[in-house]
């Protein structure tokens, strides 16, 4: 059920990811006519939408690696024949995963916090639009490593009952 839910919460951010992508194509298509045609004049506020979009599409982006398992591993060892192995070597990836997507939402209140005390220079916005994406990408990023050990835990139990 929890996973049902896990996964239709990745699916909208999968779409969310899309739409926001086509979003940020406007104000970059914006920049690039009006800077080599000049059939546009030139609007800074277009370069400071896009890197706020740009920065939700990272943190989302990072958000769906976590959950599809692409993002923070690198495989320097081989992968583990035995259940117990395999369990450690991706189970220390995880806790390593919820540790840092710990850190990232402790300390990206106060980073938010910070943001909340500026504006943008050219539109005027409220910093705090891209520092929130900091804690709400670690929050996820523990959900989502979370419920992957709990997943890898009853992969284990079940190789060892298998057995």
């Amino acid at each position: 059920m929890i996973g049902l839910l896990l996964e239709r919460f990745c699916g909208v951010l999968r779409v969310l990811i899309g739409v926001l992508t086509m979003v940020l194509a406007l104000p970059v298509a914006a920049q690039v006519i009006a800077r080599y045609t000049g059939i546009i004049p030139v609007y800074l506020w277009t370069e400071e939408l896009a890197t706020f979009i740009f920065v939700w599409v990272v943190m989302i982006g990072s958000m769906v690696a976590v959950w599809d398992g692409t993002h923070f591993s690198v495989d320097v060892l081989p992968q583990a024949k035995s259940p117990l192995l395999k369990l450690l070597q991706n189970g220390f990836v995880l806790v390593l995963l919820i540790l840092f997507g710990l850190l990232f939402a402790w300390y990206g209140i106060e980073y938010t916090q910070f943001g909340a005390i500026q504006h943008s220079v050219m539109m005027g916005a409220n910093m705090a639009v891209t520092h929130v994406s900091v804690p709400i990408a670690g929050i996820v990023w523990a959900v989502f490593s979370t419920y992957r050990l709990s997943e890898a835990i009853q992969k284990y139990r079940n190789a060892r009952v298998a057995s």
